[in-house]
């Protein structure tokens, strides 16, 4: 069972113990390598449109730092701290600065500043137009989603646990909240989601809560999954993929649990189906697309009625969320490679590899481009377009 690390946490100091590999080298069985990938007929192919390189991209280890998207610029951080601003179209730098920081988290992106994560603590702050650092607070935990921001506040999620309001013009705590975790979690945290005049957040105790954002109040407190089973791993039920917004309805995925529609409004949970996945969700077709943390990727019906779909022949590759591109369902793998699946029936319909370092962030789709992040830092802009029918 492919998985990131987990993290052992202390109660009593609130802090780290120890880190751990994955479960199945904690049970003491030898882990299988990715499966192998089987022929298909190929009915599209991944163009590219332009190709860069951002410092030494995820670092080596599991960092997600997702590249942010703002107007016509992609602002993208690397894990040595160097950060840039890429325009959309061209994929040419706009601008580069280097924190000389390790980031483990970013970037969002404000009216006029953009922020990341820093491994000691911080958030920092920089400038949109130039990336020159307009200032830098400790909040006492990693900070490993991507704060979001909304009428002059930031709002970050921290790895032990806490939601904060931050001003946005010096980093002053206007509000926190600290939420109970368990023992043992994956190393990750779920991207809070502003919609309408709340911040929602996954936590890894398997719930989502509501806050009011201006004084973070909590609203409602949902809780997605039940943890089960003997042991701290098998109670792990994190809840690391970003919220998914969808026709006005808040969809989440925990590990080792369920995915569950939740109305924003009341935080009543409309129907919930067993799932297992640590990775981004995307919607089309009447589906909401779960990619496992076994490697399956599965349609399941907005409606709640069960799965239409799930296609298992990427077991164990590492998959990273997916992302829906016209009549196709993408995602990345452990080995560098990306999948097209039709959203029909899931068969798959084109693949190209990207880096040989592999790919863990998840995919973003911007117009009619794919954006692909990958673990060595190369940033990459395809099309899906329909296959050549010439001679090859």
């Amino acid at each position: 069972m492919s998985q990131p690390a987990l993290i052992v946490r202390n109660v009593a100091l609130s802090l780290i113990a120890v880190v751990l590999t994955a479960c199945s080298s904690i049970d003491g069985e030898e882990e299988k390598g990715p499966a192998p990938l089987l022929d298909f007929v190929q009915e599209r192919t991944f163009n590219k449109v332009w190709s860069t390189s951002v410092g030494d991209g995820q670092g080596g280890i599991f960092n997600r730092l997702n590249p942010a998207v703002d107007g016509d610029l992609i602002y993208v951080a690397s894990a040595e701290g160097v950060i840039e601003a890429i325009a959309l179209k061209q994929g040419k730098s706009v601008w580069s600065t280097d924190l000389a920081q390790l980031l483990v988290g970013g970037v969002g992106v404000g009216d006029k500043a953009i922020f990341v994560g820093t491994a000691d603590g911080e958030v920092v702050a920089l400038n949109k137009d130039n990336g020159e650092v307009r200032w830098s607070v400790e909040l006492g935990g990693e900070v490993l989603a991507a704060p979001q921001t909304k009428n002059g506040v930031v709002y970050v999620q921290t790895f032990d646990g806490q939601m904060l309001a931050i001003n946005i013009e010096n980093g002053e705590r206007l509000w926190s909240f600290r939420n109970n975790l368990p023992v043992l979690t994956l190393r990750g945290t779920s991207t809070p989601m502003i919609f309408r005049d709340a911040i929602i957040a996954g936590f890894a105790n398997g719930r989502v809560i509501s806050f009011e954002l201006d004084t973070g109040a909590v609203r409602w407190n949902t809780r997605v999954t039940v943890a089960k089973g003997d042991s701290e791993i098998q109670r792990i039920v994190d809840i690391d993929a970003p919220l998914l917004e969808n026709n006005g309805l808040i969809y989440a995925v925990s590990y080792q649990g369920k995915i569950a529609a939740i109305d924003p409004s009341s935080g009543r949970r409309l129907w919930a189906k067993d799932a297992s996945s640590y990775a981004g969700m995307s919607a089309g077709f009447g589906n909401i697309y779960v990619v496992a943390d076994d490697g399956s990727v599965t349609a399941f019906e907005k409606n709640g009625q069960g799965a239409r779909w799930a296609q298992t022949v990427l077991e164990r590759r590492k998959l990273t969320g997916s992302a829906t591109l016209n009549s196709y369902v993408i995602v990345g793998d452990v080995e560098g490679y990306l999948h097209a699946l039709s959203q029909v029936d899931g068969r798959i319909v084109a693949r190209t590899k990207v880096d040989s370092d592999g790919i863990q962030v998840d995919l973003q789709v911007v117009d009619d481009m794919l954006l692909v992040y990958s673990n060595s830092g190369r940033l990459v802009a395809y099309k899906l377009e329909e296959k050549s029918s010439g001679w090859f």
